[in-house]
């Protein structure tokens, strides 16, 4: 890993780098605590041992994978005072930065696409990166009581399937697995926060705008769909992604726009 590179030619100001970690969004947690003032700060693990995802469920990290989470403050990823501002859990009905998982989930998009030719790559919302049918990558965003965000990805790089837990081989695939070659972790990532650094532009300035690139890469449209929202079940039609990030479902009740919940089928 090239950190003078990542420093060089990315909008972060410090970066580490871990063999092994927990989890890189606690030890950005560990991090906040400890008074970390240079921001954005990076953190990156060749392997994670105890990898989060959404809802508290675990994210396998294997050995040659890539793991990083970011460290900002709130205001980075605030728009001006005259836009609406959909992140950062302000509106009561709205889960945590969905918009900014969405931002994340297009740049790591568009930074593999052209890793991948002729394999279809979009995203699942509200926070996996899927291509051939198989989850690639995974987001994972959270705010901290000071205010600070951390943008927590995974992405299955180089390692390969054939090391994973029996459960995930149906449902998970890697770039070694899908191309047949090693990809360079610094390349990736530079590219991968560059594409970020745009989304988060993109996000103070038109949030919709961000949303409809991911409403563009969504693979859930028009697919029945089921989610699972205050402990009930909602059935019906995926229509996308709405302007404000909301996932949209066509059901029997009529159109209904949700900002968080779990996708179960």
């Amino acid at each position: 890993m090239d950190i003078n590179r990542i420093l060089r030619e990315t909008f972060v100001v410090e970066a580490e780098h871990r063999e092994e970690l927990g989890s890189t969004n606690d030890r950005a947690m560990q991090r906040t605590k400890q008074g970390a003032s240079r921001l954005p700060l990076l953190v990156i693990a060749d392997r994670q041992t105890a990898g989060r995802g959404r809802g508290g469920n675990r994210w396998w990290t294997g050995s040659d994978s890539l793991a990083f989470s970011l460290l900002l403050e709130s205001a980075a990823v605030e728009g001006k005072k005259d836009t609406p501002r959909f992140t950062l859990g302000r509106r009561s009905n709205s889960g945590p930065n969905v918009l900014l998982g969405l931002g994340a989930g297009v740049a790591v998009v568009e930074s593999l696409k052209p890793l991948l030719e002729n394999v279809e790559i979009g995203i699942l919302w509200p926070n996996d990166v899927m291509a051939a049918g198989r989850k690639l990558a995974g987001i994972l965003v959270e705010v901290l009581p000071n205010g600070r965000t951390i943008i927590g990805i995974g992405i299955n790089t180089n390692n390969s399937m054939a090391d994973v837990p029996a459960e995930l081989l149906p449902i998970a695939t890697t770039l070694l697995d899908l191309t047949g070659k090693r990809q360079n972790h610094t390349e990736i990532l530079v590219t991968v926060l560059n594409r970020l650094e745009e989304q988060i532009t993109i996000l103070k300035c038109a949030p919709a705008e961000l949303a409809a690139r991911a409403d563009a890469l969504c693979l859930q449209r028009d697919k029945p769909l089921a989610i699972q929202h205050d402990r009930k079940t909602v059935a019906g039609l995926c229509r996308g992604i709405a302007p404000d990030g909301a996932l949209l479902l066509e059901t029997p009740d009529g159109l209904r726009s949700f900002y968080s919940g779990t996708i179960i089928k």
